[in-house]
């Protein structure tokens, strides 16, 4: 099967968008995964194994690896962006609204878009009805912020067959899952089109520390070398690059400073603005309408 959702197009191909603000062709989005992992239930992920490859519940050690973001992590972000006066999105998985409220009181006072990210930090796949369990999301976080859901990336990307037709029958403007391309691009539901908003697995703390251990810098690294392509193709069009956190990974105290770094660097750019995910799908719907017949 090819893609059933967005037809094939080069990068090369696509035509010159104008970009959201005069001369701010380089978009960056920062996106901090905000999850709930239960105590007695397996974790997610796990950064060090059970002895002799035993894997016991409860899981202390990993629980609380993450539970060190929600408490430590978390605040050195929210810091981060608030001392620099920038926006974010939190992809949140809707139950933290009531494990963690104080982290969700912050969030909203801030000014973060909330974009669904499931219940718990558990695959759609692994759920026995994915539309209750979607609506329970979008429901919980409307009540709490007041405002429409517009935004979905699932529990590590996860969907099913369905998943971009349920969410669009629910209002759901844009879906992060799809790691597809540097700029937004529209995607084939049931219900119409919908927006394909760029994410990143290259740059996400994820893949780099939690699956390749890799060294505290490399977040920082990769974003020099990413920005070091962009020059020549920011040229010719806009690029969006995403920045996706979770507090148990960069906001630690080694890797932290490094982000702080990454932020400075791109604050230093003339041709950089920084926006939510709601923006970024406004500014591309209204520069790029849905193709004819998709």
């Amino acid at each position: 099967m090819s893609n059933p959702r967005i037809p094939y197009q080069m990068a090369s191909d696509r035509p010159a968008l104008p970009p959201p603000q005069p001369g701010k062709k380089l978009i960056v989005h920062v996106v901090v995964n905000v999850e709930y992992w239960p105590f007695d239930q397996p974790m997610p992920r796990k950064l060090l194994p059970g002895p002799h490859g035993n894997d016991k519940i409860p899981d202390v050690p990993n629980f609380s690896w993450v539970e060190y973001g929600m408490r430590t992590g978390f605040p050195r972000i929210v810091q981060a962006l608030e001392r620099r006066g920038l926006p974010a999105s939190t992809t949140i998985n809707a139950s933290v609204i009531d494990v963690y409220p104080r982290a969700a009181e912050v969030m909203l006072k801030a000014g973060w878009e909330f974009m669904g990210h499931g219940w718990t930090q558990r695959a759609l796949q692994s759920e026995p009805d994915e539309a209750a369990v979607i609506d329970r999301c979008l429901d919980r976080i409307q009540r709490f912020t007041g405002a429409k859901v517009r935004g979905w990336l699932g529990a590590g990307l996860s969907e099913t067959m369905e998943t971009p037709d349920v969410l669009k029958s629910r209002g759901v403007d844009y879906v992060c899952d799809w790691v597809i391309d540097d700029l937004p691009t529209w995607m084939r539901t049931r219900h119409g089109p919908m927006i394909a908003a760029p994410y990143s697995l290259d740059l996400n703390d994820g893949p780099l520390w939690a699956g390749w251990g890799m060294h505290s810098d490399v977040q920082y690294q990769r974003v020099l070398w990413t920005l070091e392509t962009f020059e020549e193709e920011l040229k010719n069009n806009c690029r969006v690059m995403v920045l996706p956190l979770h507090p148990h990974l960069v906001g630690v105290p080694h890797r932290m400073n490094w982000f702080n770094r990454i932020l400075d660097l791109l604050l230093q750019r003339s041709d950089t603005v920084f926006m939510t995910g709601s923006q970024i799908a406004d500014w591309y719907a209204s520069a790029e309408p849905p193709p004819a017949g998709l």
